[in-house]
């Protein structure tokens, strides 16, 4: 078994020292909030706290421009796979929010797919290797094998889940390798590409076949087993970049960047027949896929359509349908991917938006799974008449979930410049990048209204709002402060310290500045001008994130240095402290609704959960909650938090008492 197992779904995280299998929890302890008399649980002894992985937000495929990619599936599950980053996502259509994730791969995936019978997947990355796993038992290794002297692009299994073959950038050595999946020995010999190879697949029927395509032009057909070339066609007059057989190993189709798709006999090889152009695609076709009767295909393009095409007998095609985008029509609206699985009709946009048609009422609205790409570092909850939590990530998105449901929409921006703070209230959100500049979104229910910004002079560090008075914002820069009220500068002040974290109070009163040198800064805050009222001196690394409690008690601050401390507002005593229990930086925080309880996210991939009554050791942790780090917290009630990070998923957990 693979000694750094990353296996996320269904995790259970206590603080005793035996571990009980989330499956094994009363349902009732996971339905029902048994924090409500969170006051009075210290007095049970003999109770402990645990947290319970409850929902997943996964993130969105990884997606390169120009170039396909690969989503593949479980008909009997009703499951598809896809790759982003280092990990492979596990997503069951009927079941949204259950997501299991594999991550031992030490390079960004490219594809994996499931072995005939379902029990094991294949997972290929850019260095080459192919990790071969159960689909059971935590993911155990089975196999791991060197296939390729470069990057994967696809790799299929033989009917009898035998024989994997794989293809891809070869760097100067073979394109395309068969072998057996137990031993890895070779299993014939691929000649005639001289470039990288796109695509190849498995004949379904004996005799067996493997056809491969790429950025040769070409499509190649072998024989056997052990393979070997039989002959090659050159009728595309561009990149090919999918081929796949029909379910019956009758015919096999190539779709290329000359947006043609050619249909051939499986058996002998020869061309048949080909796609009409008449209403056919007016950009690259990127993936095809076949119905489970054979007798349709389903193509994507960089023209923002998918279409359903009839398969005909002699080998020819025609639209019997075209599925229209429903985004902005962007670029990000460009089809990379698609998959025929069942009823389902899966495309996959560019910007990574995975859209579900119903194959037998194609007319109906597609269901849209949504996601983050890249690392999501900020999380903030709204309140109005449901609660919505909003995340964004450094490459500008911004996206909102609804606790129970899942993705409930994107918000477009016109400024779509990359975020780094982002501040929320009902009617509006505040943001902050890597320019100069604070933006200010009007919010008209999910969508973004109107927006503002104002250049405050170097990168900001770090924003928030007065949220009894949210026309009132302090943004912290290098060396000082800003002060904002209705999106223009009161004053802009020098501190003559090096200025890491800030917080301002929620009635505007009173703000906190944290520095470079690990010292609090508390100040009055009056009109335009702030006065220095106290400096507090606990923290031996820099200031990362300092948040005031809901009730405005108290306030936390977290550092570089790994430490977290609680301190009382009036009396700015320290409240709660050795709080050292993670191992690397610590990059958020987040107080429950309640005051009671303070959450902080770490480099280290945990979370851990302090009660302020009681000491720090009997933290809660989740461990590897997000691998690569936690970037963003917040509590949706007293007794649910989510978390975020590197790994482009939101999760949420529930604090249950045993």
């Amino acid at each position: 078994m693979s000694k750094k197992n990353n296996k996320i779904s269904d995790q259970l995280v206590q603080k005793a020292p035996t571990s009980i299998p989330a499956l094994f929890l009363p349902t009732k302890i996971l339905q029902n909030s048994l924090f409500a008399n969170h006051t009075h649980t210290h007095t049970h002894t003999h109770t402990h706290t645990q947290m319970a992985l409850i929902e997943t937000y996964a993130c969105a495929p990884s997606t390169e421009r120009g170039r396909g990619i690969l989503i593949s599936g479980d008909p009997k599950t009703n499951s598809i796979l896809y790759c982003n980053a280092r990990s492979v996502f596990i997503r069951y259509l009927d079941r949204p929010l259950h997501v299991a994730v594999y991550g031992d791969h030490s390079y960004p995936v490219t594809v994996a797919r499931y072995s005939p019978n379902g029990e094991w997947i294949a997972s290929a990355d850019v260095s080459g290797i192919i990790r071969i796993w159960g689909t059971h038992n935590d993911f155990v290794l089975k196999n791991e094998f060197k296939v390729l002297s470069g990057r994967i692009d696809d790799l299929q299994w033989s009917p009898d889940g035998l024989r994997i073959v794989a293809c891809g950038d070869g760097k100067g050595k073979s394109f395309v390798r068969a072998f057996m999946w137990d031993s890895g020995s070779t299993v014939g010999d691929f000649d005639g590409h001289s470039k990288r190879v796109l695509s190849c697949h498995f004949k379904p029927t004996r005799p067996f076949r493997i056809a491969s395509c790429g950025e040769d032009f070409l499509v190649n057909f072998y024989e056997g087993p052990p393979f070997k070339f039989k002959l090659s066609h050159r009728e595309h007059a561009n990149f090919v970049n999918c081929i796949r057989f029909s379910p019956d190993g009758s015919k096999l189709i190539s779709v290329s960047s000359d947006k043609k798709g050619i249909i051939y006999d499986a058996k002998t090889g020869e061309t048949m027949g080909q796609l009409s152009s008449e209403d056919g695609h007016t950009g690259s076709i990127y993936a095809v896929s076949w119905s489970g009767d054979g007798k349709h295909v389903l193509t994507v393009s960089a023209d923002k359509t998918a279409k359903i095409w009839e398969i005909f007998e002699d080998g020819t095609g025609k639209v019997s349908k075209t599925l229209e985008c429903s985004g902005s029509g962007g670029v990000e609206d460009m089809l990379v991917g698609c998959l025929w699985q069942n009823d389902h009709l899966i495309t996959v946009s560019l910007s990574g938006t995975i859209n579900l048609y119903s194959a037998s009422d194609p007319d109906k609205q597609p269901l849209c799974l949504s996601g983050h790409m890249k690392n999501v570092n900020t999380l903030t909850l709204i309140e109005s008449n449901e609660k919505i939590i909003l995340s964004s990530s450094f490459d500008g998105s911004i996206l909102r979930w609804t606790p129970g449901t899942g993705h409930s929409g994107k918000l477009q921006r016109k400024d779509s410049s990359q975020i780094k703070c982002l501040v929320a209230t009902k009617e509006e959100i505040m943001t902050s990048g890597y320019d100069d500049k604070v933006w200010r979104i009007s919010l008209d229910q999910d969508k973004a209204g109107d927006a503002e910004y104002i250049d405050v002079g170097s990168q900001p560090k770090d924003l928030s709002q007065a949220i009894n008075s949210p026309d009132l914002a302090f943004v912290s820069l290098d060396s000082g402060v800003v002060l904002l009220k209705d999106m223009q500068i009161l004053s802009n002040i020098n501190l003559g310290f090096s200025v890491t974290a800030s917080v301002i109070a929620p009635d505007g009163s009173e703000a906190i500045v944290g520095g470079h040198d690990g010292k609090l800064h508390i100040y009055s805050v009056s009109g335009d001008s702030l006065t220095e009222e106290a400096t507090l001196e606990k923290h031996r690394g820099p200031i990362s994130v300092i948040r005031y409690s809901p009730d405005f008690s108290m306030f936390a601050s977290a550092d570089l240095n790994r430490e977290a401390v609680v301190w009382d507002r009036t009396s700015k005593e320290v409240k709660l402290n050795n709080m050292l229990f993670h191992t690397a930086r610590i990059n958020c925080l987040a107080w429950s609704p309640n005051s009671t309880m303070v959450a902080t996210g770490s480099l280290d991939t945990c979370v851990i959960i302090y009660e302020v009554g009681k000491p720090a050791s009997s933290r809660i942790t989740v461990k590897n909650a997000h691998p690569g780090g936690v970037y963003g917290l917040v509590f949706i009630d007293d007794c649910n938090v989510a978390s975020s990070g590197e790994d482009a998923c939101i999760r949420v957990w529930k604090i249950v008492q045993q």
